[in-house]
Parts: structure tokens; C-alpha cells; sequence
């Protein structure tokens, strides 16, 4: 594309490990230039948080995924000559994403308050763990700890099982997305007023209301805690036949379906009394959901594909990501790309989730080296 929506705009990412430097991902996605700041000694703390023992150019891959296409800073925020030339950045800068412990940004004097003196336009993002008051303010903000808090762990797994936490760090996913979309609406104020912002957001408050329909129902339902189903639960609230199941060679996830649809499709009569009497869905849901995994074990997934989708049941099979990765359906989206740098390192990785008049952003820069462009960014600002 030859014009980002967020072309000219510049974010200093002040952020490390993965929910501001994922906001500051969705921003340079756009089209904005974003310049990540890190200490000097060791730089984002997430270039040495591994997932496996695959390094690539010194730096972890998850560091790679989250900061490609943008520019790397080093600068020691206890020396006065680098906080000098910081402030002249933050003076320059379109928006600032900051996600460090509250206290340590006001040690710093480069809280909102402080920064708006210097820049009354800036647009100004904090993300914390648990918010800026309360008893909880002093704890590490972190994933798993935010999943234990938020009470989302007790939505996965079968009843019986205690608490489930996702396999992957959703609170600072969700955290991101939600700063990115309070940064734009900003932005698009500033555009109108010229007056910059401060917004903010917490790994707590983004998963509740990434629970806000199912936390919904449990405040208007008398306070009643959601019963998991026993056996192939997907979804506390959902009666059956609502679940994944295993098939002769593999998996298939059936979604909200009424079962006196699938006493003939499959062929199975004992379902009839369920289908019957509706209620029996939910309340006796671990039976259904056994009967139902006996009979689909029996033949392939694509043999009940086969039944299913012409007849429009909610069915799918479920992937592995090599399953993914070859089929036509991701292909057509075209959403990996392979980024580079001067270093000669090159990693492959995705590209962003959305559209922009019909064209997918993309990049080329893989994330930088610690203090790749402190030089030239110097020469640049005059610092």
C-alpha cells in the first residue's frame, strides 16, 4: 500500500514482554513509525523469555513475533544524558505506550502527567496488571496470574477437573487490543480538538470483559455459578451435543445444534427421548455427549462431514496447525510473511488481522537488534 491509515504518526514503545509491545505491533501494522525503547544492558526483557530452546539472531522468537518493523532505541532511563534525549523524543512523539509496575514511571518523571507538560498532544498508554488502585497494585502483572484472578479459568476443562488456564497469554493479548482501540479513538479526538489523552487499561479488566456475556448471564441468573460439563466440556453454558469429539482419525467440533436434527442425520434413535424433552440437553448433557462420542468414533471425519454439512450442522473438523497451515481455506488469506535484517536473520511469522482497503499490512524488517538504530535515530532528533 502506498498510505497507511496511521502514516506519519509516531509511537515510542516503552513497553516490554508482550501486552504494550503487542498494542505497539497493531500501531506499526497500521503504518506507524514506532521506535522501541530498551536499556542499553539486555534491552525488552522478552528477548531472552523462550518458549522452546529455538533462538534466532540471539533473540527469542516470541520477541521476533512481537516486534517486527520497528526500531530500537537504547537508552539507560537513570542517565540524565539519555533521559534528556528521551524527553526529546516524547516531545516529538504522536503516542506512548508504557506497561511498567505503578510507582516506577512516576520515580522516572515520565508519567502522564509529567509527559503532557512536555507534550500536551501526546496520546498516552498504560496497561498494569490489576489497575492503579486497590489492594492487588503491588503484585506482578501477569498472564497466568491475571487468568487465576479473573475467575476464566474455570471456564475451560471438564467439571472435575479444577481450574484450566488458556494455552496462551490472552490477558495481555486482549489488554493490547483494548489500549490500541482507546489510542485510536484518542487519536481521532486530537484530530478534531488537538488535545492528547491518557489511556488506560489492565490484563484484569480485559478478561473481564473478554467474560462480559457469559459474566452477564451469572449476574442476572440469581448469582448462580456456571456447572461445567462433565465429560467434553466447550462451554459451561451450552447444553449438548456442544463439544469436540474424536472420530476414527481424528476430531470433530459440533456447535449449537438441535439434537432431534441429528437423530436421523446420524441414525442414532437413542437420542430421541433427549430430543424429546429440550431440557434434557443440559441437564443431561454428559450422557448425550457420551452416546454421541461412542457413535462418531465409529467412522472419519470426513465421513461425518460429509452428513453434517449439507445438512448445515454447525460442524467443523479441528485442525492441528500443520492441518492449518495446509489448507486452502488459511492459504487464501495469505497471512505468514518472512521478515529480515541487516544481520542476515530472517524469521518467518504472521502478518496482521485485518484489511485495509483491501490490502493486508505488511512488513519486510524483522524486530531490531538492542539499540540498532540508537545512531541514526540520534542523528535524526538532534540528540
Amino acid at each position: 500500500m502506498s498510505t497507511m491509515p496511521l502514516d506519519g504518526l509516531l509511537v515510542l514503545d516503552m513497553s516490554q514482554f508482550l501486552s504494550g509491545p503487542y498494542a505497539a505491533l497493531r500501531l506499526s501494522d497500521l503504518g506507524a513509525r514506532v521506535i522501541k525503547i530498551e536499556r542499553p544492558d539486555g534491552g525488552d526483557l522478552c528477548r531472552r523469555l523462550y518458549l522452546t530452546d529455538t533462538e534466532i539472531g540471539g533473540d527469542s522468537t516470541l520477541f521476533h513475533a512481537i516486534n517486527r518493523g520497528k526500531q530500537s532505541f537504547a537508552a539507560d532511563m537513570k542517565n540524565p544524558d539519555d533521559l534528556v534525549a528521551l524527553r526529546h523524543l516524547i516531545g516529538r512523539a504522536d503516542v506512548i505506550i508504557q506497561n511498567f509496575r505503578p510507582g516506577v514511571i512516576e520515580r522516572l518523571g515520565l508519567d502522564w502527567e509529567s509527559v503532557r507538560k512536555l507534550n500536551p498532544r501526546v496520546v498516552y498508554a498504560s496497561i498494569t496488571g490489576w489497575g492503579m488502585e486497590g489492594p492487588w497494585v503491588g503484585f506482578p502483572g501477569q498472564d497466568l496470574l491475571a487468568q487465576a484472578r479473573s475467575g476464566v479459568m474455570w471456564l475451560n476443562g471438564d467439571d472435575g477437573q479444577g481450574p484450566v488456564p488458556f494455552g496462551l497469554a490472552i490477558a495481555d493479548m486482549l489488554a493490547g487490543s483494548a489500549v490500541v482501540q482507546g489510542v485510536l479513538a484518542a487519536l481521532v479526538r486530537r484530530g478534531i480538538t488537538g488535545q492528547g489523552a491518557h489511556i488506560e487499561s489492565s490484563l484484569l479488566e480485559a478478561l473481564v470483559d473478554f467474560q462480559f456475556e457469559v459474566l452477564t448471564t451469572h449476574l442476572n441468573d440469581g448469582g448462580r455459578i456456571p456447572t461445567r460439563s462433565g465429560f467434553r466440556n466447550a462451554h459451561a453454558y451450552l447444553s449438548a451435543p456442544y463439544g469436540v469429539y474424536q472420530t476414527a482419525d481424528g476430531w470433530l467440533a459440533l456447535a449449537m445444534t438441535p439434537l432431534a436434527k441429528l437423530v436421523p442425520l446420524l441414525d442414532m434413535p437413542e437420542l430421541a427421548p433427549y430430543a424429546a424433552e429440550p431440557k434434557r440437553a443440559f441437564t443431561e448433557r454428559d450422557d448425550i455427549k457420551r452416546l454421541l462420542a461412542a457413535h462418531l468414533a465409529r467412522q472419519s471425519t470426513a465421513h461425518w462431514l460429509g452428513i453434517l454439512q449439507p445438512a448445515d450442522v454447525w460442524c467443523a473438523a479441528v485442525l492441528d496447525w500443520p492441518g492449518l497451515l495446509g489448507s486452502e481455506g488459511f492459504k487464501v488469506l495469505d497471512m505468514l510473511q518472512t521478515v529480515t535484517r541487516p544481520d542476515n536473520v530472517a524469521i518467518a511469522t504472521t502478518r496482521a488481522p485485518l484489511r485495509v482497503d483491501g490490502v493486508r499490512p505488511s512488513t519486510t524488517l524483522a524486530a531490531p537488534r538492542i539499540g540498532e538504530h540508537t545512531a541514526v535515530l540520534r542523528a535524526e532528533f538532534g540528540l
